[in-house]
C-alpha cells in the first residue's frame, strides 16, 4: 500500500511539473492554436531567450562581393543561386546573432535559417496554401532544434524539417530550396559579382561565437533524446538527403560519393562557426556539393548526427 501512495505521488508530481511546463509554454501565444499538435508539447522547451528574443532580419540589405572587407576568408557562408538571380551568400556570423533571415530573391520569398545547436542552415519558400508567411524566433527548442514560428498565425514551426507542429499551420509543411554553406572565399572566387547579406544592425560586434567548442562537446545542449547507433558521435556533421546521412568524414577521405542517385563531392574547407570565439579561427571542416544525376543542386543540410537520429529514427546511415 505504501508503494501504492509513492507511485501516485511521483505520478501527480509529474503531471503537476508537465502541466507547469506547459503553462509556461504557452504562456505569451494568445493567438497560437494549442488544441492542433503534431507533437506532444512536453517535447518542447525553453531555450532561453524568449519569443523575439533572438530578433529575426525582416528587411535585409546587401552589399557587392568587391566591397566586403569584414569577412574572413574561411568564414561560412550559406549561399542561395537561383536561375536568372544574382547569387547570394548569408554569412553565418548573422544567424549566430539572428538565426532567420526573411528575404525575397527574383520574387521568391524566402526564410534562411541556422540553427548553431544542431548545425542544420536550410532554406524554405515561405509561400504556404496561398500566403505569403514570416518567421520569427520562437525562443524555444524541440531536440535541441530551433522552434520558428510564423507571424501570421502565430504557429510554431521545426526548423531543422520545415514542419508546422503546433497552431493553425501544424502538419503543414514548407517547401526546401536548394542551398549549401562554403567559406567566403570559395563563394566570393566563383560569384565575384554576387551579393552578400549586408550587417543587420550598424556597429555591432559580429564575427564571434558563444558557443565556444560546442561542436566537440560530449553531448548537445538541451538534448535528452536518444544518442546515434552504432556509436556514431552524436556531435559528428553528416549530410542528410531525404531520409539517408553521410558522414562527412567519410566524403573527406574518398572526396566524392556516389551512390543513391546522390553525387556528394568535397568542395574545400571552411572554419566552423562553432569551435573559437573568433569564427574565422575556427577549426577547418569540410564543405561539400550535393546534386542528383543531372548534376543539377538538389536540397540537403549538415546537421550534427544527434539531431539526423533524433528527426529521422529510422533513417538511413551510410
Amino acid at each position: 500500500m505504501a508503494r501504492f501512495y509513492i507511485l501516485l505521488t511521483v505520478l501527480c508530481m509529474s503531471a503537476t511539473a508537465a502541466f507547469a511546463q506547459s503553462s509556461y509554454l504557452t504562456a505569451g501565444w494568445p493567438n497560437t492554436d494549442f488544441t492542433k499538435t503534431t507533437v506532444d508539447l512536453s517535447e518542447i522547451r525553453s531555450g532561453g531567450p524568449g519569443k523575439d528574443g533572438i530578433p529575426a532580419v525582416d528587411d535585409p540589405t546587401f552589399v557587392k562581393v568587391a566591397d566586403e572587407r569584414r569577412i574572413g576568408l574561411r568564414e561560412p557562408v550559406m549561399t542561395v543561386e537561383l536561375q536568372g538571380q544574382q547569387p547570394r551568400a548569408y554569412p553565418i556570423r548573422y544567424f549566430m546573432v539572428h538565426e532567420i533571415v526573411n528575404d525575397v530573391v527574383g520574387g521568391l520569398p524566402i526564410a534562411v535559417t541556422f540553427c548553431p545547436l544542431c548545425n542544420s542552415g536550410v532554406v524554405f519558400d515561405r509561400r504556404v496554401g496561398g500566403r505569403t508567411l514570416s518567421f520569427g524566433v520562437s525562443g524555444n527548442l524541440r531536440n535541441s532544434d530551433m522552434v520558428m514560428y510564423d507571424r501570421q498565425t502565430e504557429s510554431w514551426w521545426q526548423q531543422a524539417v520545415g514542419e508546422g507542429i503546433v497552431g493553425q499551420m501544424a502538419g503543414r509543411a514548407l517547401k526546401q530550396i536548394p542551398s549549401w554553406m562554403e567559406s567566403w572565399e570559395e563563394f566570393k572566387t566563383r560569384n565575384p559579382d554576387g551579393l552578400v547579406l549586408n550587417a543587420p544592425r550598424k556597429g555591432f560586434n559580429y564575427g564571434s561565437n558563444p558557443y565556444v567548442r560546442y561542436d566537440t562537446a560530449s553531448r548537445p545542449f538541451l538534448y535528452d533524446g536518444a544518442l546515434p547507433p552504432n556509436g556514431v558521435d552524436p556531435m559528428a556533421r553528416v549530410i542528410r538527403v531525404g531520409n539517408r546521412a553521410w558522414s562527412m568524414e567519410r566524403l573527406r577521405r574518398e572526396k566524392a560519393i556516389r551512390e543513391h542517385g546522390v553525387e556528394l563531392v568535397w568542395s574545400g574547407e571552411q572554419a566552423s562557426a562553432l569551435d573559437s570565439r573568433k569564427i574565422d579561427k575556427g577549426r577547418s571542416v569540410g564543405a561539400v556539393r550535393v546534386r542528383n544525376g543531372q548534376g543539377r543542386d538538389i536540397v540537403h543540410d549538415v546537421m550534427f548526427a544527434f539531431a539526423f537520429h533524433a528527426f529521422h529514427p529510422n533513417g538511413s546511415w551510410h
